[in-house]
C-alpha cells in the first residue's frame, strides 16, 4: 500500500487541489509541505495532535515537513470556525506560546539534519510595508470571491472586522513566501482552512506562474458531528500540566463506541490490518479497543512510562484494584483546612478539578453524582477532617468517569 492509499484508507483526506500531482509527490517523498499553528494558547491541543500525526506519517515516508508558527498571523487571529473575534494577544504572550509549541512539536517531528523545519511567519509579516503589500498582493484577490469563503460567510451576520478580513491574505502570503524561501510545494491543514489554502495556491500561480498544491485533512468529529477534544472543563491539552496523562488517557478510553475505530485510523500508527480486525469486535470487546486507543495515544504524547501509569491507574479504578498509586492526586496543605481542621466537600471537588465552580459542585452533590471512597454523598454541607486524608487518602468520584485521589502533602 502506498502512502497515499494509506491516507485514503484511514479516512484522513478531505479535499485536494490536484490529486494526481499530490499523490506523486507524497508517494515518492518529494513533498516539502507546511502546516500552520497559530499560538493561541500556551499548549497544543487534540486538534493540533491530528495535524502532528499527519506530519509524522509523511516524514516517515521521506517527505519534509515545515511547522509554521504564527508569530505574525497570531497578531490578527483566524476567523475560521469562530462566532466572535479572538482576543488580541501581546507580543510577549505570543512568543511565550511559541516557545511552548516548539518543545511539544519536537516530541513528534524529527527536526535533525534538515529533515524538518520550524519557521515563524513573524520573520516576514511583521516588517511588511502596508502600501507595498497592497500593490504586490492586493490586485490578486477578489473581494467578491473572498466573501463567498465559508470562513467569512458564517461571520457576516454577526459582523466581520477588517482586521480578520485580512487573515486570508496573510495566510496566502505565508505560502507564497515559503514556496520562494524553502521550496515548499504543498500546504496541509484542517478542512475549515480550505478557502485560505486555495488563496495561497492562487497567489503563487498568479505571481510566479508556478504550481503549488493544497490538501485538507478530515476534522476530528464525533459521530454527532461535534469537534472532539473538548470536555466540560475545556480543551484536552498535550501539556501534562494542563491535562494530566491520566485524564488524557481517560478521555480516549471514554470515547463513544461509534468513534473508537475512526480514532484508531486517524490518530494511531497501528497497522490498518490490525484496526480492520478490531472493526469486527462488538460489545465488551469494544472496551478492549478503547484501552488500546487510549494507551497508544497517551504513549505518543506523553511517552511509554506515563502511558503505563495512566493505564494502571485506570485499571485500579475500574477493575476494583486497591492500587491507587497511579491515579491523579490532589495534595492538601495546612492552609486548605479551616480553623477547626476540616474542609468541606464542595471545596474538595473544586480543588481536585472535578468541578470548575462551587455552584456546579453543589449541583453535582445534590443530584447524587458524587461519592467518597465508593459511598454516594448528597450532603452539600458535608466536611471532612484532616485525619481522613492520612495514609492512602480518599478517592473522590464525580459521575461515572471522573476520579481524583486526595491526600495530605
Amino acid at each position: 500500500m502506498t502512502v497515499w492509499e494509506e491516507l485514503k484508507a484511514r479516512g484522513l483526506i478531505a479535499q485536494v487541489t490536484d490529486e494526481d500531482e499530490i499523490k506523486e509527490l507524497v508517494n515518492n517523498g518529494k513533498a516539502t509541505f507546511y502546516i500552520g499553528f497559530d499560538p493561541t494558547a500556551d499548549s497544543l491541543h487534540v486538534g493540533h495532535f491530528m495535524a502532528l500525526c499527519l506530519m509524522k506519517r509523511l516524514q516517515m515516508a521521506g517527505n519534509r515537513p515545515i511547522a509554521l508558527l504564527g508569530g505574525g498571523t497570531g497578531m490578527i487571529g483566524d476567523p475560521s470556525g469562530r462566532t466572535d473575534m479572538r482576543q488580541m494577544m501581546t507580543k510577549e504572550t505570543i512568543q511565550h506560546n511559541i516557545d511552548c509549541f516548539k518543545k511539544q512539536m519536537e516530541r513528534f517531528i524529527d527536526f535533525s539534519d534538515g529533515k524538518a523545519m520550524m519557521v515563524n511567519n513573524a520573520d516576514w509579516l511583521m516588517n511588511l510595508n502596508y502600501v507595498e503589500l497592497l500593490r504586490e498582493v492586493g490586485p490578486h484577490f477578489s473581494v467578491n470571491r473572498m466573501l463567498t469563503a465559508e470562513c467569512y460567510k458564517q461571520r457576516m451576520e454577526r459582523g466581520l472586522s477588517f482586521l480578520e478580513f485580512n487573515y486570508m491574505i496573510m495566510q496566502s502570503y505565508d505560502f507564497y513566501m515559503l514556496f520562494q524561501k524553502y521550496g515548499c510545494n504543498m500546504q496541509f491543514g484542517g478542512d475549515d482552512q480550505w478557502s485560505n489554502m486555495l488563496g495561497g495556491t492562487e497567489l503563487i500561480r498568479r505571481k510566479l506562474g508556478k504550481d503549488a498544491y493544497a490538501m485538507t485533512i478530515t476534522l476530528l468529529l464525533n459521530s454527532e458531528g461535534k469537534k472532539m477534544g473538548k470536555t466540560q472543563s475545556g480543551a484536552v491539552w498535550l501539556d501534562p500540566n494542563k491535562t494530566s496523562p491520566f485524564d488524557f488517557y481517560q478521555y480516549w478510553r471514554n470515547v463513544d463506541d461509534a468513534d473508537v475505530i475512526k480514532c484508531m485510523k486517524l490518530l494511531t500508527f497501528l497497522p490498518l490490518e490490525e484496526i480492520q480486525e478490531m472493526e469486527k469486535w462488538e460489545g465488551s470487546q469494544l472496551n478492549k479497543a478503547k484501552d488500546i486507543l487510549a494507551y497508544q495515544l497517551t504513549e505518543l504524547v506523553h511517552g511509554e512510562e506515563e502511558a503505563k501509569k495512566a493505564q494502571a491507574g485506570a485499571q485500579a479504578l475500574f477493575g476494583g484494584s486497591a492500587d491507587t498509586a497511579h491515579m491523579p492526586c490532589t495534595e492538601l496543605e495546612e492552609s486548605d483546612f479551616a480553623e477547626d481542621g476540616t474542609i468541606d466537600l464542595i471545596t474538595l471537588l473544586v480543588k481536585s478539578g472535578l468541578v470548575p465552580t462551587r455552584s456546579e459542585g453543589r449541583r453535582a452533590i445534590e443530584q447524587g453524582g458524587v461519592s467518597i471512597d465508593g459511598e454516594k454523598n448528597t450532603d452539600i454541607r458535608h466536611a471532612m477532617k484532616k485525619e481522613d486524608f492520612q495514609g492512602e487518602g480518599v478517592i473522590l468520584k464525580r459521575g461515572k468517569k471522573k476520579f481524583n485521589k486526595v491526600c495530605l502533602k
